[in-house]
């Protein structure tokens, strides 16, 4: 089986990484494709093409959507990421989402630095937004590096369990766009729409099947199994849910660069035999 890797971030979103050198990487680690997915923008998209073109290497154009996400209208929204694959970065539908939910972003951040001033933690926003070469891009990892170069955490997943997640001091709830406008983004821009990582989100189960029904439904065609969010336990675990809904598989490490994640491109296991890879439809 071919060693495609499908979800990498470079300093285009909170990566840290130039798409360059991310494409370097993995040509380094024998992929024989490599796709940007940055959080929300494909402004990495055109350096990451050009470099890999150089090397050599397959290049597929992403993005990774932020997405808010209930079961029920009582119940209280999760944020789901879906990545979209093989995307024409010009298409008008997908720059314009795109764009409304960048200004998002910005305006949560000045809410997050709220919240860390009213538990004593100043000028977070400042440092946070030093640190984001994409200053449209300013997102929840920006300032868990911000916290440990100020040195109240030691590390940046020591930052995420103290801080910045429900009930903790500068998590901001916030309404992302929906399930459906993220696939018809995608699905407009040519792409395949997947869902990333899903064994990272905290739904139960029936929620779980109850997500990758209207997934389907509204024209998912994809689901991570293996990825660098994923236990191996999970990799099972999901490989049984594409089977299940007849799925594309995908894979790709989520990287975002030494000493953030778990594994580089091209490093994670393979896809099961039996499942079909998201890449046999991509052109």
């Amino acid at each position: 089986m071919n060693n495609f890797d499908l979800h990498n971030h470079s300093t285009a979103s909170d990566g840290l990484l130039p798409a360059a050198d991310l494409v370097a990487l993995a040509a380094r680690n024998g992929c024989d494709a490599v796709a940007l997915t940055d959080h929300d923008t494909t402004d990495g998209i055109a350096s990451g093409r050009a470099a890999a073109l150089d090397l050599g290497l397959k290049f597929i154009a992403g993005v990774e959507i932020s997405v808010s996400w209930s079961p029920s209208i009582e119940a209280k929204s999760t944020t789901l990421h879906i990545v979209g694959l093989g995307v024409d970065i010009d298409n008008a539908a997908l720059i314009s989402g795109l764009d409304s939910i960048r200004q998002g972003r910005f305006d949560r951040a000045k809410l997050m630095s709220d919240d860390f001033a009213r538990v004593g933690i100043t000028g977070m926003f400042d440092a946070a937004y030093a640190l984001a070469e994409n200053k449209t891009m300013l997102g929840r990892t920006h300032f868990a590096r911000a916290l440990v170069n100020a040195k109240h955490v030691t590390s940046v997943g020591k930052a995420f369990e103290r801080y910045l997640t429900y009930g903790r001091p500068g998590f901001v709830p916030h309404e992302w766009t929906s399930l459906s406008e993220s696939i018809d983004w995608i699905r407009s821009a040519g792409g395949i729409a997947v869902i990333a990582h899903p064994g990272r989100y905290n739904i139960s189960k029936p929620d779980m099947t109850v997500l990758l029904t209207e997934f389907k439904e509204l024209g998912g065609a994809g689901i991570e199994v293996i990825t660098g969010s994923h236990t191996p336990q999970q990799y099972r675990e999901y490989a049984t849910r594409a089977r299940e809904f007849g799925f594309l598989a995908s894979r790709g490490a989520d990287y975002h660069g030494p000493g953030e994640s778990r594994s580089e491109p091209g490093k994670l296991p393979l896809l099961p035999n039996d499942l079909v890879p998201v890449w046999s439809q991509l052109q």
